[in-house]
């Protein structure tokens, strides 16, 4: 069975200004290194649907939704807060990163695809229910979790490897315990939490400084893949930040492909035993373009088990 590889040109033309670290270029490395691979023939490729009203207010109340609306500018950039900033595509890019994990989700849980990667922005995992933060308007991952819920399964899971805690997806969900959250971050670092877990189905790890794959895996080996197999999720989400590599600019984690592809082979083989094969995972950071198209390649070629 295929893995799918969903887009759409609405994400390209979302720009937070000049010199911003979330720029447009991201998803050129990743297409771009998709076919320098190979892999490009290997994956089915699909437009992105804009995600709806109801399927958004899942996870989002209505307010925040319709202030995001409001915010959105005719010209120019309208910031949200010193870092997050919409221009006028920025709203049609939002609804379509939200709408692709859906997408990816309808697609596992019918057995068109066994996997799906979102290669999508504005990322989303720092969205809370009621605030935009840290380059995200919509929490995209959260809104596939709701819709796989939605869809009347009982357990679902997300692992959020991203260099900076997803404090948007513990937010919504901490109370839930039909979903799991596990993942890594480093720590102190942007936005400073995810230390005292909200809620007894959050297991993050913070990495310090300096740290690289041997604690990465251990992290993963020890504390997330094992919650992961307690509460056997039906379907998985990834949160697939690649901003904790050696190269990337943002952060100081030390992690390199080679940690991206065992990390997802590992999830892949979960998903196998508990969830029909069925994974998510969309685009979170990654700021170096290079190091960017490489892990995330990487990362699909595991997702494929090519």
């Amino acid at each position: 069975m295929t893995t799918a590889f969903i887009a759409h040109a609405s994400c390209r033309l979302h720009n937070m200004g000049p010199h911003h670290p979330e720029c447009p270029e991201r998803l050129d490395a990743v297409s771009d290194r998709l076919i320098a691979s190979g892999l490009e023939k290997h994956v089915a490729h699909y437009d992105a649907p804009a995600v709806t009203q109801g399927q958004l207010a899942r996870v989002h109340d209505q307010d925040y939704i319709a202030m995001i609306e409001a915010a959105s500018p005719e010209s120019g950039i309208c910031y949200l807060d010193p870092d997050t900033a919409m221009s006028p595509h920025s709203l049609d890019a939002a609804r379509h990163a939200a709408g692709a994990v859906v997408l990816g989700t309808d697609l596992v849980l019918n057995g068109e695809c066994r996997a799906a990667f979102c290669a999508v922005r504005p990322p989303g995992h720092h969205a809370e229910r009621r605030r935009a933060m840290g380059f995200c308007l919509f929490n995209n991952v959260a809104v596939g979790v709701a819709h796989a819920l939605a869809h009347g399964l009982e357990r679902a899971a997300v692992l959020d490897f991203d260099v900076h805690h997803g404090n948007g997806t513990e937010q919504i969900f901490a109370a839930d315990p039909r979903v799991v959250m596990v993942g890594t971050f480093e720590y102190p670092l942007y936005p400073y939490s995810g230390v005292d877990p909200a809620g007894p189905n959050m297991h993050n790890v913070p990495l310090r400084a300096g740290s690289g794959g041997e604690a990465f895996r251990t992290a993963m080996s020890e504390i997330c893949l094992p919650a992961l197999e307690a509460h056997r999720p039906e379907i998985l989400f990834i949160s697939a930040g690649f901003d904790a590599h050696r190269d990337d600019p943002l952060a100081n984690l030390q992690l390199t492909e080679a940690d991206y592809a065992w990390v997802t082979r590992e999830l892949v083989r979960i998903a196998e035993r508990h969830a029909g094969g069925r994974i998510v995972s969309t685009l979170e950071g990654g700021y170096e373009l290079s190091a960017l198209g490489r892990s995330a390649v990487e990362h699909i070629r595991a997702l494929a088990e090519l």
